[in-house]
């Protein structure tokens, strides 16, 4: 037997009693799904206990599908129902597209809220309450980790693409995660804040100017990935960068911005424990590179 189906062919199937589970999300099952299909999302961890409760004959025949059937979301469903138990599991072959392009039945939520999102001209202004930088710096025997408030900022998006912005970070706000020792916690942060690191009673704040955006080929259209490239400025260097970041629109018109990226600290002098300014450092060896990841959430005033 196939285990990919033609739509003709589930046609039959479902004639025959055979249950079909559109995998996708419910809001998009809500905007439009093959009639009788039932829906349980792959992407959620319990969706073998929403399959059991809406299928608990493990013998019934499922066909499964998603959207266009060009990712792995109907395979892996299929998967995950064979591992459970079921023995009957098959694919629709070009998913809900392929359906809806044979002129098959299909139905919709009048309710459900149709409008793609799309990344709308305008300027954003960056919400530093849901924005934050987190850090992660390292040595030979562990990594620190924390955040750094996002003091100020906008995106602004142009030709339906990210085109400028800028972001301020609030330097007097960094803080540690992993030590539990409230001693050792607040000894690495004045460690950080002194002028070994940041000097952030002379330079209280650092930022980066957004300067352009290159959209990847091939980058999904729900999260535009692309380069972005502008200048950061650390104490008193400003230095040119480059790194690959995700801009995605919102249903309620915010857009969300995710970046994770590693800098060489030392290109902003700031050089306490690097080797390749220091020797014999022992254990006051800290690596040169600090990773950041941005998350930005941003919204039209």
């Amino acid at each position: 037997m196939s285990v990919i189906l033609s739509c003709n062919e589930l046609v039959h199937r479902i004639d025959a009693g055979a249950v079909v589970i559109d995998v996708m999300t419910p809001e998009e099952y809500a905007i439009r799904h093959v009639a009788g299909a039932k829906n349980v999302c792959i992407y959620e961890m319990v969706f073998l206990d929403h399959i059991a409760e809406q299928v608990p004959d493990r013998d019934t025949e499922l066909i499964v599908y998603d959207a266009t059937g060009t990712t792995r979301s109907a395979e892996l469903a299929r998967e995950r129902l064979l591992q459970a138990g079921y023995a009957d599991v098959s694919i629709l072959s070009g998913g809900l597209a392929a359906w809806r392009d044979a002129g098959l039945p299909v139905e919709a939520d009048e309710q459900a809220f149709v409008t793609e999102p799309e990344l709308r001209d305008g300027t954003y202004r960056i919400d530093n309450e849901k924005s934050t930088l987190e850090w992660i710096g390292r040595n030979l025997n562990k990594r620190h980790y924390g955040r750094i408030t996002i003091q100020a900022g906008e995106l602004v998006i142009a030709n339906g693409k990210l085109s400028t912005g800028n972001i301020v970070l609030d330097m007097t706000t960094i803080s540690n995660l992993d030590l539990q020792d409230p001693g050792w916690r607040d000894m690495l942060i004045r460690h950080l804040i002194s002028d070994d690191f940041f000097a952030v009673e002379r330079y209280p704040t650092s930022s980066f100017t957004l300067n352009g955006w290159e959209a990847q080929v091939g980058a999904s259209p729900e999260a535009p990935q692309g380069i972005v490239t502008g200048e950061l400025t650390i104490k008193d260097v400003t230095r040119p960068i480059s790194f690959p970041a995700t801009v995605a629109p919102q249903q309620d018109g915010s857009i969300q911005a995710h970046a994770a990226f590693d800098i060489d600290r030392t290109l902003w002098n700031i050089c306490y424990g690097s080797c390749r300014m220091f020797e014999h450092l022992g254990m006051h060896l800290v690596h040169d590179m600090i990773s950041l990841e941005l998350f930005v959430v941003a919204r039209r005033p």
